[in-house]
């Protein structure tokens, strides 16, 4: 004998699959408004200095809301891979560029941070080494460059390409949304041409030479906010690659690491990136 639930569940079922169907079409349509105004903003937008429609800081702000915005069943990682690919792929459209990156350590981890961040459409160049992916992208108009934080001294003091006004310069950190389990979590940094309106300064990079380090200089940079990066011994000196936070100025930087018996004999700013995002969802 037949419950009258039994016979309601096919309605409701046809019904919800209805709801889903709609929220489909809206999805879509919702995107195909998007493509629309992507085209106005074409003629409106300023990337004629750099070549680059890429806005780290801005897309570091709608990634934290989108996290801390979430909830329901379906998992963040998703959520943030689908809103990845469409940012990705109309910032391409707006003005092309390839992804070139540095694989010396593997291209598998920089292949799967490239297509999560940037999607399918971007074309991907893989390099051997840092260094190359850096000439590629002062080579370029648009173009952007990433490479692994963790890069070992063995690949020297890569940075080093970075210094001078008109060279690339480091623009973000990713991943924007870190987290445990995360699926392109490799830490890399993202550079570009100079941006001349969109960088974040929230964390700032730093390359400097030193010809007589002290371990209290580690500590001070640590104790104002700061990490060390890489670091790599050149020509009898240590070559230095770290971060501080964006309200330190390179005068101030200098003047406590030269308190701490460090005084650089170099030192260059080299790109600065947004503030790192941390979640406990996947």
């Amino acid at each position: 004998m037949s419950s009258p639930n039994d016979e309601a569940a096919p309605v409701d079922l046809d019904a919800l699959r209805a709801e889903i169907d709609r929220l489909d079409r809206e999805m879509h349509e919702r995107l195909m408004q998007r493509s629309a105004i992507i085209e106005r903003l074409i003629a409106v937008k300023k990337t004629s200095q750099s070549g680059s429609a890429f806005r780290p800081g801005r897309e570091a702000a709608m990634m934290k809301a989108l996290a801390e915005r979430h909830s329901g069943l379906l998992p963040l990682d998703t959520v943030e891979s689908i809103w990845r690919v469409i940012i990705g792929t109309f910032t391409y459209v707006q003005a092309p560029y390839t992804v070139h990156a540095d694989i010396s350590a593997g291209d598998g981890p920089m292949r799967d941070s490239a297509r999560f961040h940037f999607g399918f459409t971007v074309p991907y160049q893989p390099h051997p080494d840092a260094r190359a992916v850096i000439a590629a992208v002062a080579g370029g108009r648009g173009d952007l460059g990433i490479f692994r934080l963790d890069q070992g001294a063995s690949a020297g003091d890569w940075w080093n390409g970075l210094i001078g006004p008109d060279r690339p310069k480091v623009i973000a950190r990713l991943p924007f949304i870190e987290r445990d389990d995360h699926p392109a979590g490799t830490p890399i940094f993202v550079i570009s041409k100079p941006l001349a309106d969109a960088a974040m300064r929230d964390v700032v990079l730093y390359a400097a030479r030193f010809e007589r380090w002290r371990s209290e200089a580690a500590g001070a940079i640590a104790g104002a906010g700061g990490e060390i990066v890489c670091t790599t011994g050149v020509a009898g000196q240590l070559s230095m690659l770290f971060s501080v936070p964006g309200d330190l100025d390179i005068q101030a930087l200098t003047d406590l690491l030269t308190q701490a018996g460090a005084a650089p004999a170099e030192i260059a700013e080299i790109g600065s990136h947004a503030a790192r995002y941390r979640s406990d969802r996947g």
